[in-house]
């Protein structure tokens, strides 16, 4: 792979290397096939047709999203078959964009209470049975979701208001955390296959089993999901590098920055240079375990310890020549899925050329 940034960039932009993009589509595609699993990747991370159609061809069998909005951009993009992985309250607004969405292409949601799912069905109305629903349960995360021996409520009241009940989902995201993945994907089975069978006992059939996140998809646990929903694979992240879930070869994106500033160290200074690619670039995610916001391909042992606006300082190691005023660098940020939603497109590029740009196509449709 060409490191350079390809002349002609204006810094600070997205980058994406379409052929490791591809190499890690083509890789999670052929894992799930060998274990028999579905693979619905989450395409919230990307939020960009060019690359759902890549995870379509490579045998996805369909997409999931976080929000009404995602789900009519990449509807009308040709996908059809979406899963909106959010516990919804829905509304009249919502319940209208959720039929004309069911008109297009099948629709499952995710519901976590008794009441959330009465009031979809009520809303809803005759239209209910378009409609397949999913019960989140918490696996762990402690975010949304209902402990597996809840769900046979929710699933009655589900079914008393005319909703489809398809099965369970869950988010192990505290796989998000080093040396988690593997007690985290334990703990999503369990969860998955408790709820399973109570909702199971209870005469409901359970025809889907969903789970999985970055940080557990490749790992060989043994697992009674039926579908995995990973979403961060296809890029690559500094966290996902920090929780060696990923290596430095399967990093796809990388922001284009330029050394803007630069100071030796003198008098107890550090030494360091700042680029021009800050928090509306970067994102600003920084989980307490992070080494930084952020990681350098090219200089591994530097890191990214600052970020402004417009400024992402970036200490540089002893044993490496300080870069130059007007050196182009790339940089690896810590949550690719941030960085995604802040820009209106993407560099697509293959051996240090530019060959594509790509729309950000589900850029701030977070409702």
């Amino acid at each position: 792979m060409n490191h350079a940034v390809p002349d002609g960039i204006l810094t600070p932009a997205i980058m994406i290397d379409v052929d490791v993009l591809d190499r890690n589509i083509q890789r999670m595609a052929s894992s799930m096939l060998s274990r028999g699993l579905r693979l619905r990747p989450h395409v919230k991370t990307h939020k960009t047709l060019e690359i759902a159609a890549k995870q379509l061809a490579a045998g996805a069998v369909g997409l999931t999203v976080a929000t009404i909005g995602e789900a009519e951009v990449f509807a009308a993009g040709g996908a059809t078959d979406i899963f909106i992985a959010y516990p919804l309250w829905v509304e009249a607004h919502h319940a209208e964009r959720l039929r004309k969405l069911a008109s297009t292409c099948a629709i499952t949601v995710g519901t976590d209470s008794a009441e959330s799912a009465t009031a979809m069905g009520r809303q809803l109305g005759a239209d209910a049975r378009s409609i397949d629903v999913l019960i989140e349960v918490d696996s762990g995360h402690h975010r949304s979701g209902v402990l597996p021996g809840e769900v046979v409520d929710v699933a009655r009241a589900a079914a008393a208001s005319g909703l489809n009940i398809a099965g369970v989902f869950t988010f192990p995201g505290h796989s998000y955390k080093p040396g988690m993945p593997r007690d985290a994907a334990g703990n999503e089975n369990d969860a998955l296959g408790r709820a399973s069978a109570a909702l199971e006992r209870a005469g409901f059939e359970v025809r889907t089993i969903s789970g999985g996140s970055t940080p557990t998809a490749l790992l060989d646990a043994e697992t009674l999901a039926t579908e995995l929903r990973p979403g961060v694979y296809v890029f690559g992240d500094a966290q996902q590098l920090e929780l060696e879930r990923c290596t430095w070869d399967d990093i796809a994106l990388t922001v284009a920055a330029t050394v803007v500033s630069r100071h030796e160290s003198d008098g107890g200074n550090i030494r360091r240079v700042v680029v021009d690619a800050g928090s509306k670039i970067l994102g600003s995610d920084r989980p307490d375990w992070a080494t930084g916001y952020g990681r350098l391909p090219e200089y591994r042992e530097a890191r990214i310890t600052a970020l402004s606006e417009h400024h992402a300082t970036v200490v540089w190691p002893d044993s490496e020549e300080l870069p130059a005023l007007g050196t182009r660098l790339r940089l690896i940020p810590n949550h690719v899925c941030l960085a995604m939603n802040l820009v209106d497109e993407v560099t697509v590029v293959r051996e240090g050329a530019v060959v594509d740009t790509w729309r950000v196509a589900a850029r701030g449709r977070n409702n």
